[in-house]
């Protein structure tokens, strides 16, 4: 009796991620360019924190970011208390017929004694604190600022309260460098300023699941033109 030939091995492709059954899919965006700070003249404040409007040139971005994300399944926009981070959502919003709400555990690191502007006139001129900051890897370096470990201890109870809100969801929360640093360092374990300096208007990506965070896309920028020009600002 002839044997039988055996079947051919089934092919096994490539894996392509997709979010576990649960997950939170959230785009953080961080908001376009802001207005300059020009010494001796401070920013308006919301609860102590500086609040400038969105420069002509953070405007245009913003319209970039709606462009490329208009066409996404998207349930929920969010944005924090300050105006840039308004503003930078209000195009796709619009485009999408969306709502934004405000989750205020998002707002940018508070930086003491260097709010209102002070922060970028202190960072350009190089003053020494700076050094400390980025040695110790601690905003808490600038007086009366806020700690590293507190920053991110706030910034995962909004990602937590954002995700809990929206399993199996796609959103998009318009937030802040500093905040973007501090959610890419608390997904990865990495040292903790690893991700500060994402760019304005920046894409980044994280698959939330409970304690699981997953960190898909950092300052993702292919939807802006590119500026080699622009001074690099890794906060406000």
């Amino acid at each position: 009796m002839c044997a039988q030939p055996a079947e051919p091995p089934e092919p096994v492709r490539q894996y392509r991620f997709r979010p576990p059954p649960g997950a939170c899919d959230l785009l953080l965006v961080r908001h376009g360019e802001s207005q300059p700070a020009v010494p001796g003249e401070d920013f308006p404040r919301v609860d102590g924190h500086g609040d400038p409007p969105l420069a002509e040139e953070g405007l245009r971005e913003a319209r970039a970011v709606a462009d490329r994300l208009r066409h996404e399944e998207i349930a929920a926009i969010y944005t924090t208390p300050l105006t840039r981070t308004k503003q930078t959502a209000a195009p796709l919003a619009a485009a999408l017929g969306l709502t934004p709400a405000v989750e205020p555990e998002l707002r940018e690191v508070h930086l003491g004694e260097w709010e209102g502007g002070e922060y970028r006139i202190r960072a350009r001129a190089g003053d020494p604190i700076m050094q400390q900051v980025f040695e110790q890897e601690d905003w808490g370096c600038i007086p009366g600022a806020e700690s590293m470990a507190d920053f991110s201890t706030r910034v995962r109870r909004g990602i937590e309260r954002i995700a809990a809100a929206h399993p199996d969801e796609r959103v998009v929360a318009f937030v802040h460098g500093g905040v973007i640093g501090a959610v890419c360092h608390l997904a990865t374990g990495s040292r903790p300023f690893a991700f500060v300096g994402a760019a304005n208007a920046s894409l980044n990506h994280i698959v939330v699941l409970g304690d699981s965070w997953v960190l898909r896309r950092f300052n993702d920028t292919g939807h802006l033109d590119t500026d080699l020009d622009k001074p690099v600002q890794p906060l406000t």
